[in-house]
């Protein structure tokens, strides 16, 4: 009898049916909370961004006006300072620097994480070839057939599939994704620290070398004044006390000027490290701290929740752990799994890819949990707790952000009307020093007055200096509160 319509209905019906639930399977819902990003303090303006400016051109540096396009942070926010060896050492930190090199690869295995899960979307096919030349014992129970020898050549595929019903794998995906923009977070965090670190470090020896070049002046100076003492002891007007105390002084300050060289050198070890290289093979010349300090563009306080690199990270982490919820949540819900095998077998190779040779199968299964003693309840409640934590993570973050830039602002703003007032005390103490010297050469005072006033010149000299230096590192440190020239909108898509 030939087939009629009716009886080839089930050999295209079957497949038809699978792919027509698999496409009503594929459409399930997602369980779980929708994110939201989490609520955070913020202020309509900065409480310090008072800044008073100092005199034109103050002495050892001092602010510079902001120029119309100089309202936002540059990525390459250390070319600001206007200082090509730092520039130069600032782009060796992204080349060689090895925790920077950690933090990436620590990025990658992130997003290659997200892939992994993305995987989950599609069925799982494999391919089970294979050929097998076998005896049957005439002698077992039930034997059947005279034929005892004899080949079975298959060529199967099987394929199963997991279909995401209740968002579970979503919500995996959505998780890994928060988790590899969190890291990417992180890794542009440990870049701003490194190079905000290597900036400091840099003005810091720099700074030193500013306190280095006036000991060596000094020591000159009070070279002269030893050879002054020296002269009028020969002539009976200075007394022995009086050369004592000049030799005391000099030796006292070249004491001072070689110790200076101790901490430098530390720094310049540092910044070795921060650019990838042995210290033992590297090296700066010495230069004093002459650039202009500039002023850094603030923007409005909002715009700091987009700005700071940690901020996004821990805002990221806060979507990763909601979308856990969502799979703890899965769980109470059915697991239902599709599968399906298919292939040819024959005894023959001659035979063996023919459509008599061919055989498959399709099913279906379900499994629900009826009993598991509270476990998912608890897996929801610690997601929920984990999502809360995050959050509150995030809002410390955010409020810490504010603190940082505040400090930065206060600093500066303290230290620049610190600078002015020094500048006035070391131009009194050079003064009393020229007054004091002229008293001494007329036989007026004794040296002790000489020694005081040139000690107090010198302290007040290296105090400048070193406010001067304060001043470069709070720039810095405002420049990293601030992000560094970082956005949001520098997070990858993974």
């Amino acid at each position: 009898m030939t087939g009629s319509p009716s009886s080839s209905r089930p050999r295209f019906g079957l497949p038809l049916f699978a792919v027509s639930l698999a496409a009503l399977l594929a459409s399930g819902c997602r369980v779980g909370p929708a994110y939201q990003r989490p609520s955070a303090s913020t202020a309509p303006a900065f409480k310090e961004d008072t800044v008073p400016m100092p005199p034109p051109n103050p002495p050892d540096g001092g602010w510079k006006q902001v120029s119309p396009n100089d309202s936002a942070i540059r990525g390459n926010w250390w070319e600001i300072y206007g200082d090509q060896q730092l520039n130069q050492l600032e782009e060796k930190v992204a080349v060689s620097n090895q925790t920077l090199k950690a933090a990436y690869q620590q990025y990658m295995q992130a997003r290659a994480a997200v892939q992994v899960f993305r995987s989950q979307y599609y069925p799982t096919v494999s391919l089970d070839p294979s050929a097998t030349r076998a005896r049957q014992s005439r002698h077992r129970a039930l034997h059947v057939g005279t034929v005892s020898t004899y080949n079975d050549l298959i060529l199967a595929g099987q394929a199963t599939w997991e279909p995401d019903l209740w968002g579970a794998i979503r919500n995996q995906v959505e998780s890994q994704r928060g988790t590899a923009q969190a890291t990417a977070g992180d890794l542009a965090n440990v870049e701003l620290i490194l190079r905000s670190e290597l900036a400091t470090d840099y003005f810091e020896m720099h700074g030193l070398d500013t306190q280095q070049q006036l000991l060596d002046n000094t020591v000159v100076q009070f070279q002269q004044y030893l050879d002054l003492t020296q002269t009028r002891f020969r002539g009976g007007v200075a007394t022995d006390s009086d050369v004592a105390l000049a030799q005391t002084q000099l030796d006292q300050t070249r004491a001072q000027d070689i110790d200076v060289g101790v901490a430098r050198a530390q720094f310049e070890h540092a910044i070795a490290t921060l650019i990838g290289v042995p210290a033992s093979s590297f090296s700066l010349p010495a230069a004093p701290l002459t650039l202009v300090l500039p002023q850094i563009p603030l923007g409005v306080p909002s715009q700091l929740l987009e700005r700071r690199p940690d901020v996004a990270a821990a805002e990221r982490r806060a979507d990763a752990a909601n979308a856990q919820i969502g799979i703890a949540i899965a769980a109470y819900y059915p697991t239902i799994t599709l599968g399906g095998t298919g292939g040819f077998e024959s005894s023959r190779p001659g035979n063996w890819i023919q459509g008599p040779s061919a055989f498959w199968s399709l099913g279906a299964s379900a499994t629900e949990l009826l009993f598991d003693a509270g476990r998912r309840h608890a897996v929801t409640q610690e997601a929920r707790a984990a999502y809360e934590l995050n959050v509150a993570n995030y809002r410390e973050t955010v409020l810490q952000s504010f603190q940082d830039v505040e400090d930065s602002l206060s600093s500066l703003r303290i230290l620049n009307s610190e600078s002015v007032a020094q500048q006035r005390a070391v131009a009194s103490a050079e003064r009393s020093l020229l007054i004091s010297t002229n008293r001494y050469k007329g036989g007026v005072t004794t040296y002790l007055e000489v020694i005081t006033a040139q000690t107090t010149q010198l302290a007040n000299q290296r105090t400048a200096a070193d406010i001067t230096t304060r001043q470069f590192a709070a720039s810095v440190q405002l420049v990293k509160a601030l992000g560094g020239g970082w956005d949001n909108s520098k997070l990858p898509r993974p």
